[in-house]
């Protein structure tokens, strides 16, 4: 039996990528909820710490390279304070279904972290998603929709009251958990639930 997650993410963040390409692998059904993490954190109460912390930020980078030789991963990242999270969210939210949202997020990622991409402007996003052999008409069609921006500002909130304070939050049921190192707690959870079914 395929079992189900919520992944809570913001394309801001890197540790999402790392998490989203290890819960790809994996024989579940991955419920997408792009979300404005900056939004988010300011409505919990918490700050990004690695912009604000120099000696974090360093730290990071360093974590970051080791994880992405883990995973197999190329890092050759895009400065993320000009790219355009939120549209980013909205490409995945304008997807005509949930494979072709999982396709725009893996495209979307890879472009800004791995592929040196910048992500700006809506031009730039629907090139990304172009240049992974995506057609992204319907995207470039809807990202901007009212209903789209709408979802995301949901979303946002939902993750909010739902205790979420940073990227990327996993749910299996209500068990939440936060970070792409808290992969082996999420395999134990879902074990442990298709060994009660």
């Amino acid at each position: 039996m395929t079992q189900n997650i919520e992944l809570f993410y913001d394309f801001r963040s890197p540790y999402s990528y790392l998490a989203f390409t290890q819960l790809r692998e994996m024989d579940i059904d991955i419920a997408l909820r792009p979300m404005s993490i900056l939004k988010v954190m300011e409505k919990v109460g918490n700050v990004p710490t690695t912009i604000t912390c120099a000696a974090k930020g360093r730290y990071a980078r360093a974590d970051l390279a080791r994880w992405a030789r883990r995973y197999g991963l190329a890092l050759n990242p895009s400065n993320m304070r000009d790219n355009d999270g939120d549209a980013c969210s909205r490409a995945v939210l304008a997807a005509a279904s949930p494979a072709d949202a999982a396709a725009i997020t893996l495209a979307l990622y890879r472009a800004g972290w791995s592929e040196k991409k910048t992500l700006a402007t809506t031009d730039d996003i629907v090139a990304a998603i172009a240049a992974s052999g995506l057609d992204p008409t319907l995207i470039a069609a809807r990202i901007n929709a009212p209903d789209v921006i709408a979802q995301l500002d949901a979303n946002t909130d939902e993750a909010a009251e739902r205790g979420v304070f940073g990227s990327p939050t996993i749910f299996v049921g209500d068990a939440m958990f936060f970070g792409n190192d808290r992969l082996d707690f999420v395999r134990e959870e879902l074990a442990g639930l298709e060994k009660a079914s």
